[in-house]
């Protein structure tokens, strides 16, 4: 796939905060492949997701998207240009009921995502469509931060910590889910702590250590190695 046809790629990506320098020359590509980036906490991660999506600065580098630089662009033109977000925490409105969230993300009518197509996916989010916010559980916040973000009809996902603070069951529904989505033509790029949930969404993984790629490797490669496993993230 070339890089006009809705290629993600970084090149030299540097971010600092104040005087700390938090991404360190962060180069990679993210393509019609599912990519993972995995490591331990603190290690610039979300902050790498943020910087993508325009919500922190970068000093200097580029990240380009089907062909256009998107460094130092707005966080809505960038969305614009087809990528999706969905943040660490989930940022779900208390207040507002989930068809609420939904409608307001203002899907153009004969997109590939909309309202119902996003509820045929999330049947739960349907059932729901009535509650607040703050009355859904976290797989439920989950799945509706997940549907609001395939409401802009993304050509690339960026997913961080899709997982965090979910029941393991829920975590296994909610990859399965993602995973279909990926075999439809979805193309994913996912920042995660929970090596099976990255592993078994993404093809490839990245490994990030103190702000930099330390490796690049097949999911399996990586599940079958312990000794990895336990160097870059302490798992095994």
């Amino acid at each position: 796939m070339g890089d006009e046809d809705g290629r993600l790629v970084v090149d030299g990506l540097n971010v600092y905060y104040d005087r700390v320098h938090v991404l360190q020359d962060v180069g990679f590509e993210v393509g019609a492949e599912p990519v993972a980036m995995v490591g331990r906490n603190g290690m610039g991660k979300t902050t790498l997701a943020k910087a993508l999506l325009g919500l922190v600065p970068a000093a200097s580098g580029s990240v380009r998207f089907g062909g256009q630089e998107l460094l130092g662009a707005s966080p809505y033109k960038i969305v614009k240009a087809g990528i999706g977000y969905v943040p660490q925490g989930r940022r779900i409105w208390p207040s507002l009921s989930t068809h609420e969230h939904l409608v307001m993300v203002g899907a153009k009518a004969g997109s590939r995502w909309t309202v119902d197509t996003v509820y045929d996916v999330f049947p739960r989010l349907a059932e729901r469509r009535d509650v607040s916010g703050a009355n859904l559980s976290g797989g439920e916040q989950q799945m509706l931060a997940i549907a609001r973000a395939l409401l802009t009809n993304p050509r690339l996902l960026v997913m961080d910590e899709p997982s965090e603070g979910l029941a393991p069951a829920i975590v296994e529904h909610l990859a399965s889910t993602l995973r279909s989505l990926v075999d439809e033509g979805q193309s994913v790029f996912l920042v995660e702590q929970n090596l099976r949930f990255a592993t078994e969404l993404g093809d490839h993984i990245l490994v990030m250590v103190n702000g930099r790629i330390a490796t690049d490797l097949r999911s399996e490669e990586l599940l079958a190695d312990e000794e990895k496993q336990n160097l870059y993230l302490g798992v095994a």
